[in-house]
């Protein structure tokens, strides 16, 4: 038998351009009730956060203060600043290399925090490219290749598993729920480093507009299909047209589809069902589901009524995860 632990998280995106202070991250983190963060990039970025010693000096001042008020931190996640750029997928090597220093430079970083794991989306595909479909197969090429040699240099820092995030237009794959399969098949097949898994967030089923449909827009479908390989899945209330990034509080729940009861379910049934999945064959299932709670405040938004919301939040949650959180046991893959 194979245990997973489940339990609930808080991504960072609510510090940036507001709190400055490690201890003030983590001391927050904590009375919000969240044991563990998971750590967003914009607030400690490689190109626009100082010099490299100030860098490694502020990651160590992050994992002094986790350890000071008992969190641990998860991972390292992009935030919004690499998904304003075509990255890893355009047409140029020189941008592509630059976007590679990118994530080379916050391995570095995670593992001065105290964490093995970073994720996010580092790529778009372009309008040009998606138009033409000897560009577009070019490009998926291109994006296999690339995070099959991000999964090698990150074993070689000491990093234990890369994700990335799946999203909900054409140009930011995977996108679907074929895309996704094949994605990880294609990257995870004899891959020499260390796995790459699926971010499901439970609000990226919104491409309607791009003509998405069911069942990719069911965020329970993703979940029974990816939430075993999936480390950290990232909640929000939202609507089934929107990726509102809303806190889950009586006013927003009212409007709000996702179920947190729907999301457990589904997770279950995917650990459940993996030995029968095709990706059992290239990738182990994780051994935690982190349920990382992503509130993006608007910036209109004051930090009083902000740290309700997610302390809030957090005491909903626990409704349905008790603290230490949920443990079960399901058969290994193959026995």
């Amino acid at each position: 038998m194979r245990t997973v632990h489940i339990d609930i998280a808080v991504n960072g995106a609510f510090i940036t351009r507001r709190w400055e202070e490690p201890r003030n991250f983590m001391r927050l983190t904590r009375e919000l009730g969240y044991p563990y963060h998971e750590f967003c990039g914009d607030v400690l970025d490689p190109f626009f956060s100082g010099d490299r010693a100030y860098q490694m000096q502020a990651a160590r001042e992050v994992r002094e203060a986790a350890a000071e008020f008992g969190v641990k931190i998860i991972d390292l996640y992009t935030g919004m600043a690499t998904h304003r750029f075509h990255g890893l997928s355009h047409s140029h090597p020189s941008v592509r290399r630059r976007m590679r220093q990118w994530i080379d430079q916050i391995m570095d970083i995670a593992i001065e925090m105290g964490t093995d794991r970073i994720g996010g989306h580092w790529d778009a595909f372009s309008v040009e490219t998606l138009e033409d479909p000897m560009r577009n197969q070019a490009a998926w090429q291109n994006i296999v290749q690339q995070f099959r040699e991000i999964a090698v240099a990150a074993k070689k820092k000491g990093i234990a598993a890369v994700y990335d995030e799946q999203m909900y237009v054409p140009s930011e794959i995977p996108w679907t729920l074929e895309q996704a399969e094949r994605f990880m098949v294609e990257i995870n097949t004899g891959n020499e480093g260390v796995p790459v898994y699926l971010t499901v967030d439970v609000g990226h089923q919104a491409g309607q507009a791009y003509g998405l449909s069911h069942p990719d827009t069911s965020y329970e479908e993703w979940l029974r299909r990816f939430g075993a390989v999936s480390e950290s899945i990232h909640v929000q209330q939202t609507i089934p047209t929107a990726s509102a990034h809303w806190p889950f509080t009586g006013e927003y729940n009212e409007q709000g589809h996702i179920s947190v009861p729907k999301v457990l379910d589904a997770l279950r049934e995917s650990h459940e069902q993996f030995s029968g999945s095709p990706l059992a064959a290239c990738v182990p299932p994780v051994e935690n589901n982190y349920l990382v709670v992503e509130i993006i405040p608007a910036s209109t938004k004051d930090e009083k009524t902000l740290l309700h919301e997610l302390s809030e939040t957090a005491r909903y949650l626990r409704n349905y995860i008790p603290e230490g959180g949920l443990t079960w046991s399901f058969p290994s893959p193959g026995s």
